[in-house]
């Protein structure tokens, strides 16, 4: 109870008072919504590393992600139709590793079309360096890039409004929505720097929770004898 309200209920009686929903949080609470988006948006591009866990609809595919993002890599999972495989970018250079499954599945999650079975186990559980001339190096590379991901994610559509005051992870919120929720909603945080928390697509299009922003991990290539170079294009049948 604030001081103010203790004041009223002991010198009136009065059994309750309204708290102040905002009282110690960082103010963006009391903004309007399209103040709170650019505010979060700033801090979101900002901030030299993320977390990105959940899922994602596009072209009618679901891609189940968790992908630790900065400016210069990425790593983490993907997992889609029931394949899960690895990636890495350090730099410029983006690595991808499955099983051999994954890589003699025709029409796989390559986009490479069949591998042959010498060709899969070769790749099984091996770094495959992607080259970046190669279809399925911008298919994927867009998984791995902090700016690209968060610009293409971090929009909600329609008239934006404010929604209450939420919890995300034990972290107090204000939830925007865009056109009553039917554009998509998100939760920022009202402690701290107001980072983006928790984001429901439109049009069911995914739900994606945000971590760990501005928290460091390493990115290293891996050894030669986890790699494999397929040079300019890879393996299909």
């Amino acid at each position: 109870m604030s001081a103010v309200c203790a004041l009223v209920v002991s010198g009136t009686g009065l059994t309750g008072c309204s708290e102040d929903p905002d009282e110690g949080t960082n103010g963006v609470g009391r903004l309007p919504a399209a103040e709170i988006q650019r505010k979060t948006r700033t801090a979101a591009d900002s901030a030299d590393a993320v977390r990105l866990s959940g899922n994602v609809v596009t072209s009618g595919r679901t891609y189940k992600l968790d992908m630790r993002l900065k400016s210069d890599g990425a790593t983490g999972s993907v997992t889609s139709q029931g394949s899960t495989f690895q990636l890495l970018r350090v730099g410029e250079q983006l690595y991808l590793k499955a099983d051999a499954g994954f890589w003699s599945d025709a029409g796989g999650e390559g986009g490479t079309g069949a591998a042959d079975a010498a060709a899969a186990d070769k790749l099984d559980g091996k770094y495959v360096k992607v080259p970046q001339g190669d279809p399925s190096y911008k298919k994927f590379s867009g998984f791995t890039d902090k700016d690209v991901l968060l610009d293409g994610l971090l929009t909600l559509h329609g008239t934006l409004a404010t929604d209450g005051h939420h919890e995300q992870a034990g972290t107090r919120t204000i939830r925007i929505t865009g056109d009553a929720g039917s554009g998509g909603t998100l939760d920022v945080s009202l402690e701290g720097t107001p980072y983006p928390l928790r984001l429901t697509r439109a049009g069911g299009g995914g739900t994606l929770t945000f971590s760990a922003w501005g928290a460091d991990f390493a990115l290293e290539k891996p050894a030669k004898d986890e790699t494999v170079d397929y040079g300019q294009q890879l393996p299909t049948s």
